[in-house]
């Protein structure tokens, strides 16, 4: 068995650690699991629209966890994708609530690029920070998301507020239909398109290119790639620059998509969830879209269950995290084994 595969039965194992200790901790609780899990593989896959649902809610943790792929590859912990789609769906908002008239295709692609530029100057100040003087980057892109939680709350509930709104909750207004990607099913051919050739383009970035290798490099032994002339803050610099453009991407892909509109706190946890769907993923890209896949189908199952069951939401949120501290227990325990 090779390493990488070594490794995807590790996570397999891990991941069905995790639902034991869910189904246990329900199980004491009084809940049937066997109703739980039921009605959560027909939220996730058998149930009408489930696989959609399922691939709609994977999309933005894809295309988050593919940036944070890049950085962790390049030994830099860049955990801020949550403030970089909240302030790359806002730009892309601004174009297109700023030019109502323009042509669909051209206002589209000016706030996809708004998006991606917004979100890359977000992710590159906590990187600049790291790189110049060293300073922690796990705490200043956790900062910077909380900042760009707040822009989100002060422009949804402020200048782009909605004037028609109920008052009941801080939305903006909705952009044209002619500036829509997809319906509300957040699903089509344009979205596919977009994240797989995003999904190719970081593929040949990471595996066939020599920015891949000195990302490999740096985020194996820093010290060592520069021996060998590698730039390793060019890098550092390079990688957080990439995954703040690709959380702005997933910003406006939801925007022009399913959401058409911003409302304070909208998938106030994909960032970070995104984090754990690379870790998942093994940080490779066909990892992660698999990982993203998974994790859809349990956001997707969230929303299905109440249906089946009275089990809380939460439980499956139960799950997230489960999944998370085993993963990184794992992690942590391979750098420490890496380290002696």
């Amino acid at each position: 068995m090779t390493g990488r595969l070594s490794q995807a039965a590790v996570t397999v194992i891990l991941v069905a650690a995790a639902f034991g200790v869910v189904a246990l901790i329900m199980g004491i609780s009084g809940y049937s699991v066997t109703e739980v899990f039921s009605g959560s593989l027909q939220g996730a896959v058998t149930a009408k629209g489930a696989p959609s649902s399922t691939v709609r809610w994977a999309i933005p943790l894809f295309l988050i966890a593919l940036g944070v792929t890049i950085g962790f590859r390049a030994g830099f912990f860049n955990i801020g994708g949550q403030g970089q789609f909240y302030v790359g769906a806002c730009s892309a908002l601004a174009v297109s609530l700023g030019w109502r008239t323009g042509p669909g295709v051209l206002v589209i692609l000016l706030g996809t690029l708004a998006a991606m530029a917004s979100g890359a100057v977000w992710s590159f100040i906590p990187g600049y920070l790291r790189v110049r003087f060293g300073t922690d980057e796990v705490l200043t892109t956790l900062m910077m998301s909380f900042i760009g939680m707040l822009v989100l709350q002060y422009l949804t509930a402020g200048p782009m507020r909605n004037p028609a709104g109920s008052g009941q909750t801080a939305a903006s207004e909705r952009i044209p239909d002619a500036y829509r990607i997809t319906g509300s099913s957040g699903v089509s051919l344009t979205v596919l398109l977009i994240v797989g050739v995003t999904a190719a383009l970081i593929w040949i970035l990471l595996e066939r290119t020599r920015f891949g290798l000195r990302v490999d490099l740096a985020g194996r032994n820093a010290t060592m790639a520069r021996w060998q002339g590698i730039n390793v803050r060019r890098v550092g610099l390079a990688s957080f620059v990439l995954a703040g453009a690709l959380a702005g991407l997933a910003g406006a892909v939801e925007l022009y998509g399913p959401a058409a509109r911003l409302v304070t706190g909208f998938s106030p946890t994909v960032g970070f969830n995104a984090v754990v769907v690379a870790l998942v993923g093994l940080l490779s890209v066909p990892g992660v879209a698999a990982a993203a896949l998974f994790f859809g189908g349990l956001q997707s199952a969230v929303l299905f269950l109440p249906i089946v069951s009275d089990l809380p939401p939460s439980a499956l949120v139960l799950l997230h995290g489960t999944v998370a501290l085993l993963v990184t227990i794992r992690v942590r325990a391979k750098r420490r084994v890496a380290a002696a």
